[in-house]
């Protein structure tokens, strides 16, 4: 008789109806979105931070260079010496002071130039200070060979490639950078499931193992079924929380932007960098339109799919791999040993995705770790945004599934055996053994 749909039931209901499961539901979005208010508030003061910075320039051709920002005051101080100019700063609690000493060549300042301050300046104040003082300075020596600057200015020109597939499908900057951030958050959403309910199901049959309940279960109910249903149980019971998570978080981050006027785009990704570095660079009218088309052109049904499909293989997979460790073993403390094989092909995926895939999404290496099962779930997900036929994702996603048969086969053959094995830490040569039994 088959009791698989029973043993799912079974470990979804045990699953979303223990105490620790209903309150981490809950508890945690509200930590999350506390987290991020607390670091997007932080990183809000800490933009708003008022400064002003006084300038002593004995040359008198740079000082005046130095406009006043939102948050940055210049003022030039004129008629004084260096220790009385210290002692000025010091007494007006001024962030900084920029000294600028008197020399034989002022346009080539090299080591003439000093800040003194009480507290360490960041590195974008100090780079901020160099660029004025260089152009300045650029432009001096421009002068002094006879250039028109005015000239130079107004010969200058922008240049805005317009990307064009030969197909006549319009691309732009920001397109790359939509589909990264896309391809990114598919593998790295897989990427977490994976060792978040990966986890559980290995301590939900460690747990079951050493209460002995296991020895009854077993009796009436096949070892790869038992393993299933645990698998496909936790999975389902980990979907529901994910999707809980997601509806109360995007509340309570709508909920705290409100109530508390905090600006939640003050925390940033890479991926968000990077595209708002795209559209400080592009022409503003332009942005819009560009976020439009990238969006448009995005494969939206393909990656809808393709997620659903490889997101689902690419955790079962991996979830029988924990649910032989979790079979294997008495506690959690053994499992360390038999971990680093399983989180190496994730971590080798995320790097192969990170840094090649950004550069070349169909290069040799990019497309070869798209194929490898233990690796293809993520790298797949993060090609998928740039165009990949659909005969190389389903190669994948076949390969993918053969593996997971296989690997169900091999897993359940070390828990048929290692369900019923006590107080005796199994190495890999006994592990080998019981695939033969």
């Amino acid at each position: 008789m088959n009791h698989l749909p029973l043993i799912i039931k079974r470990e979804y209901l045990n699953k979303v109806r223990n105490r620790s499961f209903i309150v981490m539901t809950f508890l945690s979005p509200i930590i999350m979105i506390a987290l991020i208010a607390v670091v997007a508030y932080l990183s809000q003061v800490n933009n708003d931070k008022k400064r002003t910075i006084s300038i002593l320039d004995e040359t008198g051709v740079v000082g005046e260079v130095f406009e006043n920002t939102e948050n940055t005051t210049y003022t030039l101080l004129n008629d004084t010496g260096l220790e009385t100019a210290k002692e000025l700063v010091k007494a007006k609690h001024d962030f900084g002071l920029l000294y600028i000493k008197k020399s034989p060549d002022t346009i080539n300042l090299v080591e003439t130039v000093n800040f003194y301050s009480d507290e360490s300046p960041s590195v974008s104040i100090i780079s901020s200070l160099e660029r004025r003082i260089e152009k300045r300075l650029s432009d001096l020596k421009l002068q002094k060979e006879g250039v028109d600057i005015e000239q130079i200015k107004a010969s200058k020109t922008t240049v805005d490639i317009a990307q064009e597939t030969f197909n006549g499908e319009k691309t732009s900057k920001i397109d790359s950078y939509l589909k990264l951030a896309f391809g990114g958050a598919a593998g790295y959403l897989l990427f977490m499931f994976i060792i978040i309910y990966g986890n559980m199901i290995m301590r939900s049959v460690i747990e079951e193992k050493t209460s002995r309940i296991i020895e009854v279960i077993i009796s009436s109910v096949k070892p790869i079924q038992l393993m299933l249903g645990k698998i496909i149980g936790t999975s389902l019971a980990g979907v529901t929380q994910f999707v809980i998570w997601i509806i109360l978080g995007s509340v309570l981050l709508f909920v705290v932007s409100a109530i508390f006027g905090i600006d939640m785009s003050q925390v940033q990704t890479p991926q968000q960098e990077m595209i708002n570095q795209a559209m400080a660079s592009s022409n503003a009218q332009n942005v819009a339109q560009d976020l439009i088309v990238g969006f448009v052109n995005l494969p939206i049904l393909n990656l809808c799919i393709a997620f659903l499909f490889f997101f689902i293989g690419g955790y079962l997979l991996y979830s029988s791999f924990y649910a032989a460790i979790g079979a294997a073993v008495d506690n959690e403390t053994d499992t360390q040993q038999f971990m680093m094989p399983i989180l190496m092909p994730l971590v080798l995926a995320i790097y192969v995705g990170v840094f090649t895939v950004i550069e070349d999404p169909h290069g040799t290496v990019s497309t070869i770790f798209s194929f490898i099962p233990l690796t293809s779930p993520v790298v797949m997900l993060m090609r998928i945004p740039f165009g990949v036929p659909i005969w190389q994702q389903l190669l994948s996603f076949g390969l993918l599934v053969v593996s997971f048969v296989f690997t169900v086969w091999f897993a359940a053959k070390i828990y048929r055996v290692g369900i019923l094995m006590y107080g005796k830490k199994p190495t890999y040569k006994e592990l080998f053994k019981w695939l033969k039994y």
